[in-house]
């Protein structure tokens, strides 16, 4: 699968990167430290991600900022995009629900879980039909 992560800090990029070395399928991944930076990927990639996993709180744009300008967009509306945050903010995940978001996944704090969590996501869209048409 074609990955695009867009996080801004250093640590949670590199518990991503290593959680997805462990995994038994190769993934390409393409990385973005906030917002504008993915959409300047999107914007100049003739192959878009299959899936997109984002953080909420971002510097200069938001993870919601930048879902309802994916969204907003014919050519990336329906790309799936999961959120990765710390916040369980019951008005963040409404939001991001309510924009088009695929998922909402709170980022634990020990690495085990988090690689247990993100498996599974992983997993989960390597199957999934959307991702192959």
């Amino acid at each position: 699968m074609n990955i695009l992560f867009i996080e801004d800090d250093l640590i949670e990029t590199m518990k991503f990167k290593r959680t997805i070395g462990k995994l038994q399928t190769q993934h390409k991944i393409t990385e973005a430290k906030n917002g504008e930076e993915a959409l300047q990927v999107l914007g100049s990639d003739d192959q878009l991600p299959d899936i997109i996993l984002l953080d909420l709180n971002m510097p200069r744009m938001s993870g919601i900022e930048f879902l309802k300008i994916l969204k907003a967009d014919e050519r990336f509306k329906y790309l799936p995009t999961i959120m990765l945050t710390t916040s369980e903010n019951r008005a963040d995940l409404l939001e991001c629900y309510r924009i088009g978001i695929a998922g909402y996944i709170l980022k634990p704090l020990k690495y085990e879980d988090y690689e247990e969590k993100l498996t599974k996501v992983i997993q989960y869209w390597e199957v999934s039909e959307l991702v192959k048409a």
